[in-house]
C-alpha cells in the first residue's frame, strides 16, 4: 500500500508538472498568435495541482486501453472536462479560479471551452503515453 502512495504521488508531480509545461507552451503560443513576440506565457500554481489529479486517471487508463484511439480519447476528454468544470466551478465560488471563458463562443459556465476538446484529446492520449510508456 505504500508503495502504492509513493507511485501515486509521484505520478501526481509528474503529471502536475507535464500539464504546468503544456500550459506554459499553449499560452506562450496563443502570445505569438496576438503578435507578442515575447511569447509571454501565464499559469497559476493552482494549475499544477489540477493537472496533477491526472494521476487519479490511471485506473481508467487501464479500463480502456483496449478500446480504440478515438474511444479512448472521448473519454479523456470528457473526464477533463468533467474535472475542469468541477474544480472551475468550485474556484469560482471562491472567487480563485485562475481562468475565465466567460466570453469565449462555446463556452460553458466560463470554465469550460467545448472548442478545446481536441487539445484535451491530444493530452488525454498524451497521458495515457506517459502513464504506459514512462511510467
Amino acid at each position: 500500500m505504500i508503495a502504492h502512495n509513493n507511485a501515486m504521488l509521484i505520478n501526481f508531480l509528474i503529471y502536475g508538472a507535464l500539464g504546468w509545461c503544456l500550459e506554459v507552451l499553449w499560452t506562450g503560443l496563443g502570445s505569438l498568435i496576438k503578435k507578442d513576440t515575447r511569447l509571454t506565457s501565464t499559469t497559476s500554481i493552482w494549475m499544477f495541482f489540477i493537472y496533477g489529479m491526472a494521476a487519479f486517471l490511471e485506473p481508467i487508463i487501464r479500463l480502456v486501453i483496449d478500446l480504440p484511439l478515438i474511444a479512448r480519447g472521448g473519454i479523456y476528454v470528457l473526464c477533463i472536462f468533467a474535472v475542469e468544470y468541477i474544480t472551475g466551478r468550485i474556484m469560482k465560488s471562491l472567487n480563485i479560479c485562475p481562468w475565465d471563458y466567460s466570453g469565449a463562443r462555446f463556452s460553458v459556465h466560463g470554465v469550460i471551452r467545448l472548442d478545446y476538446a481536441p487539445v484535451w484529446f491530444f493530452c488525454g492520449l498524451l497521458f495515457e503515453f506517459t502513464h504506459l510508456y514512462i511510467l
